[in-house]
């Protein structure tokens, strides 16, 4: 290789030389040639990095895989299963009650949603969807809209802790664990209730439980507007969100996106209104929607949400009030469960009043609770496919018997997985550390994902 030579120039000011003394260095031989030509190979060359397998403002595991020039994201691949239990054949194995223990821990983020959705499913399937009672029906939107907000105050919280804020996740699970104080006095656990029942739920709400969620609601509301405070004006806040993660409103519908995204970019889609269920007509509440799908206005519908979904538990309240007494689970034997629970202190147990009857009164009761709690009920064959306006988006489920005591196919259309395939085009051109806001304004919950 011939010699070649390359002149450098010393920087003025290093050193206390001036200007007019920067003196010129030569440096000859090839191999400057090898480190230039290697400096110029290594500035073309991008980056794999796996961003995973952990949860970065996700609930569950989550792999990312990025492809990076410098800080710049140029590809976004997602690899899901991480998390896989098997939720759906599992299902298929077990009596049609059973299945709400099963799907209630998909998103246990949001587990009611999965359990209602479910139950309006095999009830369609039975013919009993008129029969369920009111009572049940209302208990059921209470839960729902409690759970509402527990899952978006865990979203903002979350996403916030992931960039450094972690006040925002200590307010937003101090408003959460008021919630769950209420599920744990309504069913007995925080999580994975499998409270809610085809054909009504397991039990009444106990004693004087309105007046509790009464005293609860405005502890609820304080924790969410402290949560605004430190997020809507920030100026770091705004700076990190405004802008990032942004779809088109065309792009967004064409790749599925649901919930909070699909109403920050205008689109008032809500099957509460769209599609009612559990009467949903019949309450007063708003869709709040935004012009931009990025990461701020989608933060900003949570808020929204959370605020239209307390408006919607005081009027169940009101409503509890004046069915008080009535019955929570239809009437026909054959399909009602056979004992109204009562919650002990760990969660658990029957109403004494059954276990009397049943082991010291009506061997009949005894035989008749046996069989339907071992065997279950038979479901008429056909198939059925419902949706519900989860805190994620749209979550359908598609069941299908074949006239059996348990499900011959149970396949849900999880929120989470479906918006999940959005992150590339929300993140691909983007900074490396906007990654992170992008997915947590997602909000996605992996056991959804995976199940």
């Amino acid at each position: 290789m011939t010699d070649q030579t390359y002149r450098f120039h010393a920087t003025p000011g290093v050193g206390n030389l001036d200007v007019d003394e920067v003196p010129e260095v030569l440096a000859q031989g090839g191999d400057w040639e090898d480190v230039l030509n290697e400096i110029h190979k290594i500035s073309q060359e991008r980056i794999v990095l796996n961003m995973g397998p952990v949860h970065p403002s996700t609930h569950g595991v989550l792999r990312l895989v990025l492809e990076l020039d410098g800080e710049l994201v140029r590809e976004t691949r997602v690899d899901t299963g991480y998390l896989h239990t098997g939720i759906e054949k599992n299902m298929e194995y077990r009596t049609w009650t059973q299945g709400v223990t099963f799907c209630t821990r998909m998103d246990y983020v949001a587990p009611f949603f999965q359990e209602v959705a479910y139950c309006l499913g095999v009830e369609r399937l039975l013919g009993v969807t008129d029969e369920v009672p009111e009572r049940a029906t209302l208990i059921r939107v209470l839960l729902m809209e409690l759970n509402r907000i527990a899952s978006h105050v865990v979203a903002i919280g979350t996403g916030g802790n992931e960039l450094g804020a972690t006040t925002m996740m200590t307010i937003a699970f101090r408003g959460r664990e008021e919630i769950l104080r209420i599920f744990e006095r309504i069913t007995g656990l925080r999580m994975n209730h499998a409270f809610i029942r085809p054909g009504g739920v397991a039990q009444d709400l106990p004693s004087g439980m309105v007046e509790y969620i009464r005293e609860k609601l405005p502890k609820i509301r304080r924790d969410i507007g402290e949560l605004q405070d430190l997020c809507v004006q920030n100026p770091i806040f705004k700076k990190r969100f405004i802008g990032t993660g942004f779809m088109p409103l065309s792009a967004t519908m064409a790749l599925g996106f649901t919930g909070p995204g699909l109403k920050a970019a205008g689109i008032p889609m809500d099957l509460r209104k769209m599609q009612p269920y559990c009467g949903y007509e019949d309450y007063e509440f708003d869709v709040p929607t935004y012009d931009s799908n990025d990461a701020y206005n989608r933060t900003m519908v949570r808020f929204d949400e959370c605020y239209q979904s307390l408006r919607i538990v005081n009027q169940v309240l009101r409503r509890l009030d004046a069915t008080e007494g009535a019955p929570v689970m239809v009437a026909d034997p054959g399909i009602a469960w056979p004992a109204q629970l009562s919650v002990a202190t760990d969660g658990q147990g029957n109403s004494l009043e059954h276990i009397a009857e049943i082991m010291g009164e009506s061997m009949e009761s005894l035989i008749h609770h046996f069989k339907l709690v071992t065997e279950g009920f038979r479901v008429p064959a056909g198939q059925t496919y419902v949706t519900v306006e989860h805190p994620k988006g749209v979550l359908g489920v598609h069941l299908v018997s074949d006239g059996g005591t348990r499900p011959f196919r149970a396949h849900f259309r999880d929120p989470s997985f479906a918006n999940l395939q959005s992150l590339a085009m929300m993140t691909e051109g983007g900074q490396l550390a906007d990654v992170v806001v992008s997915l947590a304004t997602i909000d996605p919950v992996l056991g959804g994902v995976d199940r």
